[in-house]
């Protein structure tokens, strides 16, 4: 499997790419509509073509490139099912995998962060790698305030779901705002501040209640416009 990891700065958002070597097919998740001619020149430049964008939920901080790439290369469209976005193609749900090729990605429904949230597996011959969207960061979580987020269903997607995986199994997060790239599921059961370590629920809780995070500056143009897969109504 070809893997690349894309990152925006702007809102320090990772977007990987995974392509299929046999088929030449490639998928992109959680693409940032202003990162759009990049991630296609590099799938292009790999001798790839883009079949598929991923996403793991609406975003709050950044507008997807999903409906962009879409009208630019023909890709469907793939989200979670639970979000009702009439704009997918593809409505995605915890045991139905989506296969790319050969590469094989399975749902996983982690609310918390927000209400329809998932991850997805990867499990391969060379390891398992987690992408967990904003539901596990490094050292960290995304924030359970907004979009119907909710700090106990977050708490119990992450130490009852993802920590469940073997600890070699790396996590590949949405974001990172420290330059770092990849962790593991070891790490985070050990380390994690907020989640790891034997945190408790109440424990967790009183943590995402105190975090006193300022309201997201993207949040009144993303969402709307993610709940339409990025589509930018001044575009054909």
């Amino acid at each position: 499997m070809i893997f690349h990891q894309l990152f925006e700065p702007e809102t320090s958002t990772f977007t990987y790419l995974l392509g299929c070597p046999e088929s030449g097919d490639a998928v992109l998740i959680d693409p940032v509509r202003e990162m759009a001619a990049r991630d296609l020149a590099e799938v292009q430049r790999l001798g790839l073509t883009l079949t598929h964008t991923v996403e793991t939920h609406v975003h709050a901080d950044h507008v997807t490139a999903a409906a962009r790439l879409r009208s630019l290369t023909g890709c469907r469209v793939a989200c979670p099912a639970i979000d009702g976005r009439g704009c997918a193609d593809i409505g995605l749900r915890e045991g139905e995998a989506l296969t790319v090729g050969t590469i094989t990605l399975h749902p996983l429904f982690t609310p918390g962060h927000t209400d329809a949230h998932h991850s997805y597996l990867i499990d391969r011959a060379d390891g398992a790698r987690l992408f967990t969207g904003d539901a596990l960061l490094i050292d960290g979580c995304g924030r359970t305030d907004f979009q119907n987020g909710d700090a106990a269903a977050l708490y119990h997607s992450v130490r009852d779901k993802l920590f469940a995986f073997a600890g070699e199994t790396l996590v590949y997060p949405a974001h990172d705002y420290a330059g770092r790239r990849v962790s593991s599921i070891a790490q985070e059961r050990a380390r994690n501040p907020r989640l790891g370590d034997g945190r408790t629920l109440a424990e967790f809780i009183a943590i995402m209640d105190n975090l006193d995070l300022p309201y997201p500056k993207m949040i009144d143009i993303a969402v709307p416009a993610n709940a339409l897969c990025g589509a930018d109504p001044s575009e054909p």
